[in-house]
Formats: structure tokens, sequence, C-alpha cells
């Protein structure tokens, strides 16, 4: 490459520069999380919202969300042009989000049986009251679906249908970089050195399993996507998510790190939440599952497994060109998406 390329290269970067610093000026706040809803129930740091759609669903449970504990869940409703909550609205009356909130110190000893027996039980309790129905449909998350599957198997009648979301099943596959990592971490040590284990720790772990993609390459591409203040405020948007990591109770970590990476508890058959065995084959309802075929902290290979493991007789699956966050934040796929979960709920 020539001294005048690379001389204009750089001028070109500068002036993209200076115009997304002049875009990052003109905004006065980060507002996420748009769609109207109501407060219907708390618990210690947890709580339930109610988001009222305009679509008329007469006889059909309400729709429960249950989102991971290690991300904020204002994903699924960063702004009103990629709101996977909104474009549910448009075809459900009644949906319910769980907030897991900021663990502090005073939430170390809680553990798994805490957040699914106890936590997202009264969930579904409070749902099934506010909605006035005897059962709820889940859709569990990622990390959340993982607690969707253990509650569902723990707690059958309450849950007519499942859904889960780029839900890892099998944590030991090739191809799962985040399982080659956690699976390596001592972490009754780390757990003893910082009690909860800081959100700041997870972040960083997260990026590295892809450094170029995630620090370089964005670094150097950032200008280009804050032209305008709308560009820019959609970017700091999405920033603000990736570094809102909430610490985490340290004993309910250290179980799950233990029972699904390290002892890979679903394909094993040894998940025990409490005193009970949560075993896939109680699940006996219809079950959708969904999984991103670009996803590089949920892979297909790890999602797909929950066929064979259940004991649904009326499984489905749908695979997204996508990657883990995509599914929520491409207006596109989360609308495309939104229908098929809305029929198949339907159907």
């Amino acid at each position: 490459m020539s001294n005048t390329s690379q001389d204009q290269q750089l001028l070109d970067y500068q002036l993209k520069l200076g115009q997304a610093l002049r875009s990052i000026a003109a905004i006065d706040t980060i507002d996420v999380a748009p769609t109207p809803r109501t407060l219907i129930y708390q618990q210690d740091k947890l709580r339930l919202y109610h988001y009222k759609g305009k679509a008329v669903t007469s006889g059909q449970p309400p729709l429960l969300i249950c989102y991971a504990l290690v991300n904020r869940p204002y994903i699924l409703d960063l702004d009103s042009e990629r709101s996977f909550i909104a474009h549910l609205l448009q075809h459900r009356s009644d949906i319910y989000l769980i907030d897991w909130g900021y663990p502090d110190a005073l939430d170390y000893a809680l553990d798994l049986d805490d957040y699914i027996n106890d936590y997202l039980d009264h969930c579904v309790e409070a749902t099934q009251t506010h909605c006035d129905h005897d059962s709820v449909d889940l859709l569990g998350i990622c990390q959340g679906g993982t607690l969707s599957l253990c509650y569902t198997a723990l707690h059958p009648k309450k849950i007519r249908k499942l859904i889960t979301m780029v839900t890892p099943v099998d944590f030991n596959t090739s191809d799962n970089l985040l399982s080659h990592l956690a699976e390596k971490i001592d972490i009754s040590a780390l757990s003893r050195a910082y009690g909860n284990i800081p959100g700041q720790i997870l972040n960083g772990l997260f990026s590295s399993l892809m450094p170029a993609r995630l620090g370089i390459h964005k670094a150097i591409q950032a200008p280009a996507r804050m032209q305008t203040p709308q560009q820019a405020l959609s970017y700091l948007r999405m920033e603000r998510w990736i570094n809102d990591c909430p610490d985490q109770a340290g004993m309910a970590f250290e179980q799950f790190i233990r029972t699904f990476f390290q002892q890979n508890g679903f394909i094993n058959d040894c998940v025990s939440i409490g005193e009970e065995r949560a075993c896939l084959k109680q699940i006996t309802q219809p079950l959708l599952n969904i999984f991103a075929s670009q996803d590089h902290l949920v892979p297909p290979s790890a999602s797909r497994p929950l066929k064979e493991l259940s004991g649904s007789a009326d499984y489905t699956e749908i695979e997204v060109n996508s990657g883990h966050i995509g599914l929520f934040v491409s207006g596109k796929v989360n609308q495309q998406l939104c229908q098929q979960i809305d029929h198949w709920l339907k159907s």
C-alpha cells in the first residue's frame, strides 16, 4: 500500500472519529427499556414486571420470560426499533419478565434451590394470580433457559408450554469455547477469594472468547458506527448493556459452574436442585427450542441434544441465522421470530 493511500485512510479515520465525538456530545442520556411496564411483584433484589399488549389472546396462558442471571434483561427491550418484547406484544396480551436485580454481599449464600424453587416459583405463582390462570407458558433465555428446564422438570403442573432460546444443554461440546474455559476454573478458590463473583471478571471472560473481534476490530470500527447522534445512541445502548454485568451470588454461581460446566449435569443426569433431582425426561410439555447458527457462546451443538434428552413427544426446534445477541437486537430477525413463537404457542 502506498504512503498516499495510508495517509488518506488515516485522514478518513480522523474525520470519522471527529464526527463520532460530536455525535456523542449531542446525547443527553443513554436510555433503555422504553416499553411501558408495571411492577407486580418483588422479593429481595428480584422484580417481576407485566407488559400489556393489544392483541387478544383469550384463553391463552400468560408468557413468563426468565432471563439469565449474568446479564441484564433490558437487552430484550433495548430501544423501540429493536425490542424483542415490543414485537412479542404485537401478538400477545400479557407478558411477564423477571429482573433478577443486582446481588450484593447479603446474597452470597443463595444457591440454585433459592433461585429455582423460591424466586422463580414465586414469580410463576404471582403471574398465575395476576392473570387469573392456573398455568403459564415459560420462555427461558440462555442461562435462564437452563434454570427454566430445571424448574419445569420439578414443577411440571405449573407450566403448559416451554420455550428455550440459546440455551445450553450439553455443556461439553468441542466447539463450546466458554465450556473449555469454565471447566478449568477453580470455582471454590474464586468464591473464597471474592465472595460474590464480580461482574467485571465475567465480562472480561466473555470478551476473551473473541479477543480480535470484540477488542481491536470493534475499537477500530466504532467511529464509523457513530456518525449521527442516533447511531451513537444505538451503539452506546449496546455498550451500556455489555458492561452492565451484575455480580453473581457466590454459592449459586459455584453450584452452576460445577453442576453444568464441570459435571455436564444434563448429559450425565446428575442435576440436583435442593433435595430433588431435575431430570430432563420429566419434561413432557410441548417444547420449542430456538438456537442461533452463529452463536459463539451457546453453539447449536450445545442446544440440539435437548430433543433426545427431554421427555417431550411434541418437540420443535428453530435454527436462526444469527449470533447470540442478534436474536434480540436485530429488528428484522426478532420480528420474524416473535411471529413464529406466537404461532407455536397458539397451535
